[in-house]
């Protein structure tokens, strides 16, 4: 249900009351570390006030805590006691990484019906499709974001990253990334590039390298970073070191890293998951985590055992999930997470599921 002005009007003026006891109480906590800053401190005083101090500009941005630990160090105070409270042990968005949910198994939904189970999971935003088959057709980008933007909003809920096929610097992509600058997203997920017969992966390596270069240029007209997926399988990365071996030369402000918990620990799951993640450190600019299990699925004609995998709850499966977060925030990685709920199923048995692995999420995040 949308909110209707009057009560959008009187639920602003109680929530800017509160934000500025919240920005008063920032100002005097800021003052006190100024005024008790020893002479150790290598920051001026006065660098050190304007930090990131809540002004009318952004007043309704609260400072977050890496933030106001931040100030802190540059102010010298750094002796904080290390002792967890219980109360740091719920999900407080200004202290932990924000999570958004891939909305796949959701299409047969309009966004507002997504946006309110979102909102009653718990979720900060949309990972939107926008792709043949998506929730929005590439076509229809220029206006159907601006629409999904508004009714997150009005949830709210942002869309925080988009899930694209762009493969080329084509009319598509750029509607999209000119959505995308609208809207304020930016960064997005590109299509999967194919490797070719077998025998021409070198040249088809070489052409990639081409058209992501494309890319980049393109969407940097747009302040957006096309990101690159770490996938597995017949595609252009099909694995973590293949991708770096693609993008060792593009700037990591013109492309990123998208990890991924599932493939990386198909492709790599005695380790490789975490060499990969060390060597891509520059350019992690997104992270999906979703969760497998190996499954025999028959023999073939020599009697070969053959396998398969398929998704599960986030906490059941193959991949090391909280090893894994901790290995991407070790990264210095201080993004948003996208939830990838992949199961196949029903939306209601889906949106079960998902509160399930977002429930034991929040339980990763808040240990980080």
């Amino acid at each position: 249900m949308l909110v209707s002005s009057s009560s959008w009007n009187s639920t602003a003026k109680s929530e800017g009351r509160s934000v500025r006891r919240r920005v008063s109480i920032q100002r005097a906590q800021i003052v006190a570390l100024v005024e008790n800053a020893p002479a150790l401190s290598s920051t001026p005083k006065a660098e050190i006030a304007m930090t990131e101090v809540p002004t009318s500009k952004n007043i309704l941005r609260p400072l977050r805590r890496r933030s106001f630990f931040r100030l802190a160090a540059a102010s010298g105070l750094t002796t904080f006691s290390s002792k967890r409270s219980l109360a740091e042990d719920t999900f407080d968005t200004r202290s932990t990484p924000e999570v958004c949910i891939y909305t796949e198994q959701f299409q047969s939904l309009p966004i507002p019906e997504v946006c309110k189970i979102f909102k009653r999971i718990g979720a900060q935003g949309l990972d939107v499709t926008v792709r043949p088959g998506g929730h929005i057709k590439p076509e229809d980008a220029r206006v159907q974001l601006l629409i999904a933007a508004r009714v997150a909003r009005e949830h709210e809920l942002k869309i925080m990253m988009l899930t694209t096929g762009i493969t080329a610097a084509d009319r598509n992509a750029e509607n999209i990334l000119a959505a995308c600058q609208e809207i304020g997203v930016d960064r997005i997920k590109l299509g999967y590039f194919r490797p070719g017969s077998f025998g021409t992966l070198r040249k088809s390596l070489d052409t990639t390298r081409r058209q992501l270069n494309q890319i980049s240029q393109l969407a940097a007209k747009y302040g957006v970073l096309p990101c690159v997926h770490v996938h597995s399988g017949e595609t252009i990365p099909s694995n973590a070191f293949l991708l770096y071996e693609v993008i060792r030369d593009i700037e990591p402000s013109r492309i990123g890293a998208y990890l991924d918990s599932h493939h990386m620990t198909i492709t790599g799951g005695a380790g490789g998951w975490r060499q990969a993640i060390d060597l891509l450190t520059p350019w992690i600019s997104l992270v999906a985590l979703k969760n497998h299990r190996w499954h025999t699925h028959g023999r073939d004609e020599t009697g070969q055992q053959k396998w398969r995998t398929s998704y599960c709850r986030l906490e059941d499966g193959v991949a090391p999930i909280p090893d894994f977060v901790r290995t991407v925030h070790q990264a210095g990685y201080q993004g948003f997470y996208t939830l990838h709920t992949e199961y196949r199923l029903p939306v209601q048995e889906c949106t079960r599921l998902t509160t399930d692995d977002f429930a034991f999420l929040k339980r990763v995040l808040t240990r980080l």
